[in-house]
């Protein structure tokens, strides 16, 4: 997934971006609103974390602003603000979760899965693929009841398959879920992960339709 992080804490936004890539997603991390109307005027975001005091004004006239235009992308609200009223205001906005500060990171993560999951269409984190078992919420897969080992940047582009089953992803949009802005990115890296995930999980795993992209294959 590529994430927008929206939070003027330097340290804590520093720490959530670690932990953001250390799941292998990509993130983008800005400290003002009008940094993040840039960010999502310039790329596709599949989820938003969202402080609501920020240098420049408040989060949730921003989040209204969003679901008015009719951008779907879900959001997760993170702040120190642990009023019910507060909760309540948030997800009357149109937020899809609520984290009150200071949150684990763990759990963190944990909540951009269930709600990644939820936006997909499937939030059983338990998905059957050929002879293949994956916990999504686990981030574990199973090939004929072994455990497979894959790296982050292997599961997050395994995961982004799984996510959109029988969806052609080409090769930008592949490289923009593991990769943030101004990240370099070497020209031959999607097709190094493709090929280890076959290896890995199986030669059918993913299909290449050539000059055009890859999607999900049977297994």
């Amino acid at each position: 997934m590529r994430i927008l992080l929206i939070e003027d804490d330097t340290v804590l936004g520093a720490a959530v971006r670690d932990q953001i890539a250390s799941d292998g997603q990509s993130v983008d991390w800005v400290t003002r609103l009008d940094a993040a109307g840039d960010a999502l005027r310039g790329a596709g975001y599949d989820l938003i974390l969202l402080d609501l005091m920020l240098p420049d004004g408040r989060g949730i006239p921003f989040l209204k602003a969003l679901r008015t235009k009719g951008d779907v992308t879900p959001v997760i609200i993170l702040t120190a603000l642990d009023q019910i009223s507060d909760r309540i205001e948030g997800l009357n906005a149109g937020a899809d979760d609520y984290l009150v500060k200071p949150f684990d990171l763990a759990e963190l993560s944990a909540r951009i899965g269930s709600v990644a999951r939820r936006y997909a269409g499937n939030p059983n984190p338990l998905i059957s693929h050929g002879a293949l078992e994956v916990d999504l919420a686990a981030r574990s897969v199973l090939r004929d009841g072994r455990p497979v080992a894959l790296t982050a940047r292997e599961w997050a582009l395994f995961e982004a398959f799984l996510q959109r089953p029988g969806q052609l992803l080409s090769k930008a949009q592949l490289e923009d879920k593991l990769y943030a802005f101004g990240a370099e990115v070497e020209s031959n890296t999607i097709e190094v992960h493709v090929s280890r995930l076959r290896k890995k999980l199986g030669a059918g795993v993913i299909e290449t339709e050539r000059g055009l992209g890859y999607r999900l294959g049977a297994g």
